[in-house]
């Protein structure tokens, strides 16, 4: 039966049309992800009418040649296809907008151009500026921004702000970042953008457990025995990329954001309702319960550091980490990392979360594992080989979005013999449709004013709070715990499975 007094359970606000303004709008993120995504919307009849873009950068470009460049991209891309007539309708919506960042004319010219975009929709002065450029230009976006008047509107409208990842690489200067934004734009129009948030098996996770009477009242350390995230990635350096990885590292790169939202997602208590401040709440309790590894003793015994070595991916040989373009020989950066994570809080004392990032892996995927307690196995002492193991809960993020669960069943015939089997649901064959891409369902959720798969200022304090003490005992202490290694190719150091070894646990097998 409905709850007629729960109305924030089913009304949600619907995307308004506005004025989408990406700084960086040269760049890969534009290019591969935000322009494909906008275009599917349109695609699919989801853009709000009116919606209009405008790319930001430095490079001189007319509004026709930067049109040509995104749609050479999106016919490679885009998850639907591409279809000429419309993106012939789309790309009427797109103009753009030469200047440096710290131009301050160029802020002036850009509020001349919202003003007349304003105009032809009707003096609608919604504005949706996302930040897409290297970090070191975002101090220098908001500022110009609010010299320039851009962050304030209209009455009757709204101005909001989509600041990428990384926010920070360390808490000060997350902090700072913070200060930067909030005399710019308020909490509310503030949105922290980390897009596996948006992926659809992520967003499910609360209806996994919240909705269904057979998972949440085993949601604990009562039958739990312990939780898995594992992101694997099967790419090294390629693009370019070591200049900016070997500077960040896996910790910093996918463990802060990424994968701590979605431990936050599936440790958190139920909300009190699905507000976005509601869901927040409960996410921001799990990260500040997070026990410390403040010291390198406690670093070296719960966190394992590696780097990949020569080997071979899918067939193909590669270099190790320290051979990789633009990659200090000497580097320490981790390319692998595997953590014991305790959380404390009634539900999961003693329950250890096993935490992996790691490149040049076997395979690319990212799930997470929710390994149960095995039952009293008295009655089947006497079979040979025992009780094939305990049921686990796999919820995979991506590529193959779906949930699926281990029990252990009889195999036909007249011999007592136990066999585990899988219960699988796949999002592409249920629902008859592919999942939408994140950057989807991120950039209508700013555009209707829904926060909820947004961070907050206080979960991203939070989550580096955690990750900063990590990073000192490595880079700031007397005698830093050892980088492991492994061979690419294979499925992480020897130290790792050490990890979960003593007690008694492995790894899941992707």
């Amino acid at each position: 039966m409905n709850n007629p007094f729960r109305k924030d359970l089913v009304s949600r606000s619907q995307p308004e049309a506005c004025t989408v303004v990406i700084f960086g709008a040269t760049g890969d993120l534009t290019h591969r992800k935000l322009i494909p995504a906008l275009y599917n919307l349109q695609l699919e009849g989801a853009l709000p009418a009116g919606v209009k873009i405008v790319g930001f950068a430095r490079r001189e470009k007319t509004d026709q040649q930067f049109r040509n460049g995104l749609e050479e991209i999106n016919r490679k891309v885009s998850r639907s296809g591409h279809d000429d007539e419309v993106w012939a309708d789309f790309a009427q919506k797109i103009h753009y907008h030469q200047s440096e960042f710290q131009d301050a004319d160029g802020y002036k010219r850009l509020a001349e151009s919202l003003e007349e975009i304003d105009q032809e929709r009707g003096g609608k002065g919604n504005r949706l500026f996302y930040i897409a450029s290297a970090p070191s230009f975002f101090d220098d976006v908001l500022e110009s921004l609010k010299d320039a008047g851009l962050n304030s509107c209209r009455a009757g409208c709204w101005s909001r702000v989509i600041v990428e990842k990384p926010f920070g690489i360390d808490l000060p200067s997350a902090q700072h970042l913070n200060e930067v934004v909030n005399k710019t734009f308020q909490e509310k129009d503030t949105y922290r953008i980390d897009h596996y948030l948006g992926k659809e098996t992520a967003q499910n996770i609360m209806v996994l457990r919240f909705a269904n009477a057979i998972f949440e009242p085993l949601w604990n350390n009562n039958y739990i025995d312990h939780i898995q995230i594992t992101c694997a990635e099967n790419l090294g350096m390629e693009g370019g990329r070591g200049g900016y990885y070997d500077k960040a590292g896996a910790l910093r790169d996918m463990v802060q954001n990424h994968l701590l939202q979605l431990l936050s997602l599936v440790a958190m208590e139920p909300p009190t309702d699905l507000t976005a401040d509601g869901v927040r709440d409960e996410k921001v309790k799990v990260l500040r319960s997070l026990r410390q590894w403040d010291t390198p003793e406690l670093v070296a015994e719960n966190v394992v550091r590696a780097q990949y070595t020569e080997g071979h991916v899918d067939g193909e040989k590669c270099v190790g980490y320290c051979q990789e373009d633009r990659v200090d020989p000497d580097s320490k950066t981790e390319a692998y990392v595997a953590l014991r994570i305790m959380i404390d809080t009634w539900r999961w004392s003693g329950v250890p979360f096993f935490v992996r990032m790691g490149k040049q892996l076997p395979k690319k995927a990212t799930e997470i594992s929710v390994h149960f307690k095995e039952p009293p196995t008295v009655l089947f002492n006497a079979l040979s080989g025992g009780v094939p193991g305990g049921n686990v809960l796999v919820i995979r993020i991506q590529p193959d979005e779906g949930i699926s669960l281990r029990m252990v069943s009889k195999i036909p015939g007249a011999r007592l013999r136990l066999e585990p089997v899988k219960m699988d649901f796949h999002y592409s064959t249920s629902f008859g449709k592919g999942s939408p891409e994140a950057y989807e369902r991120l950039l209508l959720d700013s555009m209707a004013g829904d926060a909820t798969l947004f961070a907050r200022r206080d979960e991203v304090e939070e989550a580096w709070k955690f990750i900063d003490h990590i990073e000192s005992a490595w880079h700031e202490s007397s005698n830093p715990p050892p980088v492991a290694d492994y061979v690419a190719g294979t499925w992480g150091p020897k130290e790792a499975d050490d990890l979960l070894a003593e007690g008694g646990r492995k790894w899941r097998r992707l």
